[in-house]
């Protein structure tokens, strides 16, 4: 009996396996948690692109029509794919700083997000715009929903706000 432990103490044919089973199992949830979180940082990224084109669309005019809002919105939307849309929230808003430096609403328009009113003021951040001067607001929220949720569970919310310049005129105004 002694010699047999004796002969299965040196015997290494099976080490390798057994390293393998206990290992594997870490290995495939790290590689799953690590696609899972790559479709998130994904969906954040597109969230933030969808911002940035919206607003840099609406910067290089120098007037805009509701319809021409709603076929942004389409682009945002279009842009967002693969990803589900159902949460996908948006809203322009042209901002003007009044002559006492005031950031006053021109115009706003949403999808998802409820319009701000004509006239509201804006907080904006400190230095973006001196009296008389314009800028474009981009606002979008996605919610995103892990399809796996194991190691995301529930779900993120991604919100992103651009603002830029109007290019080629002072002010981006909107017709009917």
């Amino acid at each position: 009996m002694i010699g047999l432990f004796a002969r299965l103490r040196r015997d290494h044919r099976g080490v390798s396996a057994v390293e393998f089973a206990l290992i594997a199992p870490a290995l495939i949830a790290f590689y799953f948690g690590l696609a899972e979180f790559t479709q998130a940082m994904m969906a954040e990224r597109r969230a933030s692109h969808v911002a940035a084109s919206m607003g840099d669309l609406v910067a290089q005019s120098t007037q805009i029509s509701d319809s021409t809002l709603t076929d942004i919105f389409t682009i945002g939307t279009t842009i967002m794919s693969p990803f589900p849309t159902s949460t996908l929230k948006m809203r322009l808003t042209s901002v003007t700083a009044n002559s006492s430096g005031t950031p006053k609403v021109d115009w706003s328009k949403g999808s998802g997000l409820t319009a701000l009113t004509n006239g509201a003021t804006v907080t904006l951040p400190t230095g973006l715009v001196t009296a008389g001067q314009s800028v474009i607001m981009s606002e979008v929220t996605y919610v995103y929903d892990s399809p796996v949720d194991q190691f995301i569970p529930g779900s993120i919310t991604f919100t992103k706000k651009f603002y830029l310049r109007p290019r080629k005129s002072d002010q981006v105004t909107k017709s009917s």
